[in-house]
């Protein structure tokens, strides 16, 4: 069986291509892809590639995964993967698409593999068509905000609540991720995109380098004039500085 990943989520699309293989030695991995651009381009290069079956992220880095569907028209069977269960996901079920929710669990892409093959072998329309497509897109209403993060450490996966995030900060090329306990855990995210998943309410980007959790700032002290100095719990690895444009947006955003 070939199969094509679209995941913008490098940790997540690993963790598939390791989980297909336990599942089924034989399953080919055709590719790995993190957007929609690079999977139409993909497509296009290889006009002769016949995956059996994508699976597909929902939210990828520069669209939406439906999208996709809609500018290839695509016919292949997809099984959906989304962070977020507050989706409308009534419609996959209902019409022989299977999703499954990040982090992703064996046991699940087995029985979502194991649908796949018994409609498969039933013969019944697996595709997409545009009606069923129109409707996922109405009833996409996701929490923009995630509530968990999946890290490794060595060969172990496991997800760290967004609520016991810290902070986040980028250092030597790596984006980290620090928790209320003061554990660092490298993550597959710029801090772009983390301003973007985040709760505003609870997250705020002070520079360049940092994001911080409202819980995790101790102290503000005025440091050289108008410039901002923050004392975090647990203790970062460096001084930390509110970036001078930010200190307005800061300091409304402190008092809200």
């Amino acid at each position: 069986m070939n199969v094509l990943i679209v995941e913008d989520e490098e940790l997540t699309a690993q963790r598939l291509v390791k989980l297909l293989n336990d599942y089924d030695p034989a399953v080919r991995v055709l590719a790995q892809l993190p957007s929609v651009a690079k999977s139409v381009d993909w497509f296009e290069n290889h006009a002769e590639a016949e995956p059996d079956l994508i699976f597909l992220d929902i939210h990828l880095e520069d669209d939406l995964g439906f999208n996709l569907i809609d500018q290839l028209n695509l016919t292949t069977p997809i099984i959906f993967t989304t962070a977020y269960d507050e989706y409308a996901l009534q419609a996959f079920k209902a019409n022989s698409i299977d999703y499954l929710l990040k982090p992703i669990d064996a046991d699940d892409l087995a029985r979502a593999i194991d649908k796949f093959k018994t409609l498969r072998h039933s013969r019944l329309e697996l595709s997409v068509n545009s009606d069923v497509l129109a409707q996922m897109k109405a009833n996409y209403r996701p929490n923009t905000y995630r509530d968990r993060f999946m890290v490794t450490v060595g060969p172990r996966l496991f997800s760290v609540q967004t609520d016991d995030i810290a902070y986040f900060f980028f250092e030597n090329k790596a984006t980290f991720l620090t928790t209320q306990q003061g554990q660092n855990y490298v993550i597959d995210y710029s801090l772009d995109k983390l301003g973007q998943l985040l709760d505003p309410n609870q997250f705020f980007r002070i520079n360049r380098s940092f994001l911080v959790a409202l819980p995790a700032i101790q102290s503000v002290y005025t440091y050289s004039g108008s410039k901002l100095k923050l004392e975090l719990l647990p203790e970062a690895r460096q001084e930390v500085f509110v970036s001078i444009d930010r200190v307005t947006a800061f300091k409304e955003w402190l008092g809200r």
